[in-house]
């Protein structure tokens, strides 16, 4: 049998990115954002079908800026699930307000909706709904957009691992909330290095977000404030790259699908694993996410064979950053059980069969 070396992820950077950042090193560029950064905005913008797309320097800023867009400020609470990645709550730290955690649905790992109707105080003022693994809750989108028009709590969507997925209705994610949030990190679907986005289709939070980034000036390249603003600005050499991968965005949709359904069939009835729900007419698995009953010794098993695999994210609330009471058994059982299994747009089939096979390997004789 061939084997394999196989990280758990890796970005996927041609020749393509690379000639385009050293063209544009020859141009005599100033580096900083201008027109292939809007460009960049321009193609997210057409992708998602967003009427206004902002790009900034982190996914974490992303948020951030979403939030205070939103109007939260010091000594607000914001509403978040307690499984996801922890840049998540940190993003509203930075405001100096308080992220309140809730439990998630075990089918689709987002947020519960009537747990977080429980949450709501008069000290709320958003719900930054994860879109795990470019899912959507059970209950439906339409019921955060409810609970928002009955609370005026705005839903800001924390789309960080969600390009490419769309809600049953057609409408991409990141845009049924005030605002979505997508993240360019090195991981995700295409990735500048750091990176984010935010897309929303309101004018006026559109115009404070380009203010929020940019100093809080009046026009670009003055001096003039009419805000308070920082510099969350991109650069013309993250935009190169970013333009070439969105040119492989839809491919990648295409082929994150086909080795989700892989995973699927080669895994279908192995004893000790199994898969959340996802819908893959719609929705593009980020990661290929698995429950392993015993997840160490799968882990073991498959890292002695070159084979990466990485934790899902533990409850946040355990975590000693945050280390904060209640009771979130979905979460917790994610933070025992749930493994990330190799998950890179390169992987070829014959790749994932041996992953498999490895997998079935422990199954029957490992365990």
């Amino acid at each position: 049998m061939i084997t394999y070396d196989i990280p758990q992820m890796e970005p996927w950077i041609g020749d393509e990115e690379r000639n385009a950042v050293n063209d544009y090193m020859r141009s005599g560029g100033w580096l900083t954002e201008f027109k292939l950064t809007k460009r960049f905005e321009d193609m997210i913008a057409e992708y998602t079908g967003a009427k206004h797309c902002i790009v900034v320097n982190n996914g974490t800023i992303s948020l951030t800026m979403a939030a205070l867009a939103c109007g939260v400020s010091a000594g607000d609470e914001v509403i978040v699930p307690n499984y996801t990645m922890i840049a998540t709550p940190n993003s509203i730290k930075l405001l100096g307000a308080t992220p309140v955690f809730v439990d998630i649905e075990p089918s689709t790992l987002c947020m519960d909706v009537h747990l977080a109707k429980k949450a709501v105080t008069p000290k709320t003022k958003a719900i930054m709904l994860v879109l795990a693994n470019g899912r959507y809750p059970e209950a439906g989108i339409d019921a955060f957009m409810e609970l928002s028009q009955e609370t005026g709590i705005p839903v800001i969507e924390d789309a960080a691992q969600s390009l490419g997925s769309r809600y049953p209705n057609g409408v991409h994610q990141g845009l049924m909330g005030k605002v979505g949030s997508f993240s360019f990190s090195a991981p995700k679907i295409i990735t500048t290095g750091q990176g984010g986005a935010l897309v929303t289709n309101d004018d006026e939070l559109a115009f404070k977000l380009r203010r929020l980034k940019d100093f809080g000036r009046s026009g670009g390249g003055n001096d003039i404030h009419d805000t308070i603003g920082f510099n969350f600005k991109f650069t013309e050499m993250q935009a190169c790259i970013g333009i070439e991968q969105m040119k492989k965005l839809q491919w990648r949709v295409d082929r994150k699908k086909d080795i989700y359904r892989l995973y699927q069939q080669e895994l279908d009835n192995v004893s000790g694993v199994s898969f959340f729900d996802q819908d893959l007419a719609n929705t593009t698995p980020w990661f290929i996410d698995i429950l392993a009953i015993q997840r160490g010794s799968l882990e073991d098993f498959l890292k002695q064979r070159g084979i990466g695999t990485r934790d899902m994210y533990p409850p946040i609330n355990c975590q000693k950053a945050y280390h904060v009471g209640g009771d979130y058994p979905v979460s917790k059982m994610i933070g025992t059980n749930g493994l990330w299994l190799p998950s890179s747009s390169q992987l070829s089939n014959e790749m994932i069969k041996y992953v498999c096979s490895i997998i079935k390997d422990w199954s029957q004789n490992g365990k």
